[in-house]
């Protein structure tokens, strides 16, 4: 019988760090250097350095998740409509709603409370130091609430595969070979039902920290989001919190695929393994092995998460990952779901364990590898525990298809890249209106908008020409004014934002497994340079931010609140590329880039308004569609006030008269370089 969430839960309560002779509570805390068999973890509680050794289970971490492929891009249009309403976002039990609109902060723990400078390459956690779930304090979850936020998505905070030493609490270091950084990536979970100690002042209360940050949370009205990631886990897979739940146990090893069996097998085959060149962490050796896929009876090795089936897969792979399998082989196109395959059991048990804990919803990663059917169960089983849990898959395929199943959101990756092109040289501001046009009145509420997460390169990271928009950034903290205006106000679906974004962090640095990429790093021991200004040693007041970071995090504030007005959240989109262009009124500057949204016979649009001139600034009129104006409701005499530009939240007055002069002859607007206007008409 599948075990339930409370049955769950009361195990874990009764989790035992250490043995029973009081192995690891005991002895002075003493941190030694890095080794080949791990290295000593300094957060302030006692350890036992007895015994280092490495432990022999059956998993790994995933790297960094390349984006496959964008939705198709349609010509512009005029209008859309569509009368779906977003959610409510309520939080803790009873409590009000602190905002319509759905707005994620990723908050990624390992980060978030560093204010270490140290940001040594390579660097282990007692050199670079590392957040804390107690760091998250009332005062930095009252400044986020004040932001805007209304979730936060606890990044990274289940245990994962490591180098770091805690084996006085019956958790070994992993096989350097099966870790990509000394900390170990976020992707590749070593235990789904228990969260890094790294994160904990005692790691025997890590899951107890762990449940008193998410009380904080709820109780300033943010729900709670974590990780769930249903492709892959470690190669060294093993929970010290239910052993029983292991995947892999009892599976058919003689089999490449079988829908009963956790994972794929490459029967008697040997895994053989390569880090990259650059990557050498100092006291720590390689020899491409892994014993428990070592292709002894019982060892066979594994398919790799990213699907590849080579028992020698490349350094570009996922190789710190396994594959879960899902009964569908993906080799073949072959599914066989009845009876139900084991590993929708366990990740369904896995869902419900953190539902008890006060999770309310789940970030799924590479969400278009699992198949459909499976999607559908597992959400409508979590739906029957709470009917508000909620769902974002970061996908680059069949994203209807996921929504479908019942996600409640999915990522837009294709507006997001299509206004990386545009800073590559490689689009236009036409092509950007025609990609973000593709979305029809159905989907635009449930297209989550985007300018950073932890798989993309930092926005004030240096421009790359080229094809690809995985190799750019946007080129400087200033692009932010421009691009999230049009990216935050396109549609009422939800906004996500990641820590460090609000100050203008510059992803800079070689952190170690993770290079001077311009992304930060989810492998390595780092903190983030802007952020700890902000940060302030504990005081989450900007009191060493510089003043452009300041105001850089007061205009996010004033955008976001903006992203709740009642024009924001109305379902209609009305793209103006069409009607406000060079071809169209020959005194339109070309660098302009507008779009309205409204509810409908409500008599009042909002107008968004971007300067894509590259290099300088542009003026001219905006002018609005008759048939616009009547499906908004809008006549008679009006008033058009900018209500947001570089500055942040303003009140002026631009235009006062007859509506119909809007048709005719618009409202005047001046942009400045890299900037962007949002005006309201009513």
């Amino acid at each position: 019988m599948r075990p339930g969430p409370l049955l769950i839960l009361a195990a874990s309560l009764g989790l035992a760090a250490c043995s029973d002779d009081g192995e690891g509570t005991d002895e002075s805390f003493a941190f030694t250097t890095g080794t080949d068999e791990g290295e000593m973890p300094t957060s302030g509680f006692p350890m036992d350095d007895t015994d280092s050794g490495t432990d022999s289970g059956t998993g790994s971490e995933t790297g960094t998740e390349a984006d496959t492929s964008s939705e198709s891009e349609s010509d512009v249009g005029t209008e859309t409509e569509s009368e779906s309403e977003t959610e409510s976002d309520t939080g803790e039990e009873g409590g009000e709603p602190i905002g319509e609109r759905t707005v994620i902060y990723q908050l990624v723990v390992r980060h978030f409370g560093n204010t270490n400078q140290t940001r040594a390459e390579n660097g282990s956690l007692a050199e670079n130091g590392v957040g804390k779930f107690n760091d998250v304090d009332d005062t930095a979850i009252s400044a986020l609430v004040d932001l805007g936020f209304t979730h936060v998505w606890l990044t990274g905070v289940l245990r994962q595969a490591t180098l770091t030493n805690y084996t006085g609490y019956d958790m070994p270091p992993d096989d350097p070979d099966i870790v990509k950084g000394r900390a170990g990536s976020f992707y590749a979970i070593r235990d789904y039902y228990d969260v890094s100690p790294d994160y904990a002042v005692d790691p025997t209360q890590r899951l107890e920290e762990f449940d008193a940050l998410v009380d904080r949370l709820h109780a300033a009205q943010l729900r709670v989001l974590i990780d769930l990631v249903p492709n892959h886990v470690a190669r060294s897979y093993h929970s010290v919190v239910e052993p029983d739940a292991d995947f892999g146990v009892g599976d058919d090893q003689g089999a490449f695929f079988d829908p009963s069996n956790n994972f794929f097998y490459l029967s008697g085959q040997s895994l053989s393994l390569q880090k990259p060149g650059y990557y050498n962490p100092p006291g720590f050796s390689f020899d491409g092995a892994f014993a428990p896929e070592d292709g002894s009876p019982g060892s066979s090795a594994k398919v790799t998460g990213n699907n590849q089936t080579s028992a020698s897969p490349a350094e570009t792979d996922w190789y710190e990952t396994v594959k879960l399998n899902w009964g569908y082989d993906f080799t073949q196109d072959v599914a066989d779901y009845d009876p139900m395959p084991d590993t929708w059991l366990k990740m369904d048990a896995i869902i419900a364990y953190w539902q008890a804990r006060g999770v309310d919803g789940f970030r799924a990663d590479f969400a278009h590898f699992v198949p459909m059917p499976a999607w559908t169960w597992i959400i409508d089983e979590a739906r029957a525990r709470d009917p508000e849990v909620y769902f974002i898959a970061e996908a680059y395929e069949n994203l209807d298809g996921l929504l479908d199943a019942g996600f409640d959101s999915v990522y837009y990756d294709a507006g997001y890249d299509s206004l990386k092109r545009i800073y590559q040289g490689a689009a236009s501001q036409e092509d950007y209106a025609a990609t973000m046009f593709a979305l029809d009145d159905d989907q635009r509420p449930r297209y989550a908008q985007y300018l950073e997460n932890h798989d993309e390169r930092r926005i004030a990271s240096p421009v790359v020409g080229g094809n690809n928009p995985d190799d750019s950034g946007f080129g400087s903290k200033e692009a932010g004014y421009q691009l999230a205006p049009v990216a935050y106000l396109f549609g009422n679906g939800p906004i996500l934002f990641y820590n460090g974004q609000e100050v203008g962090e510059p992803g800079s640095g070689a952190e170690g497994f993770g290079q001077e990429d311009g992304r930060t790093s989810i492998f390595d021991y780092w903190s983030l340079e802007a952020l700890s200004r902000w940060v302030n040693d504990g005081a989450f007041d900007g009191g060493q931010l510089t003043p452009d970071e300041l105001a850089l995090r007061s205009f996010y504030g004033d955008l976001l609140a903006l992203s709740q007005d009642d024009s924001a959240l109305g379902g209609r989109y009305w793209g103006l590329e069409y009607f406000n262009n060079p071809g169209m009124f020959g005194d339109c500057p070309d660098g302009f880039y507008s779009f309205a949204r409204f509810a409908p016979n409500e008599g009042r649009v909002m107008v968004v308004v971007a300067n894509f001139t590259p290099g300088g600034s542009a003026a001219g009129p905006v002018r609005l569609p008759q048939d616009m104006m009547d499906a908004a409701g809008v006549s008679g005499d009006v008033t058009v006030r900018r209500v947001l530009d570089g500055s942040g939240s303003v009140d002026v007055e631009v235009f006062g008269g007859a509506s119909s002069a809007l048709v005719s002859d618009g409202f005047q607007a001046d942009i400045p370089d890299q900037r962007s206007h949002v005006f309201v008409i009513e």
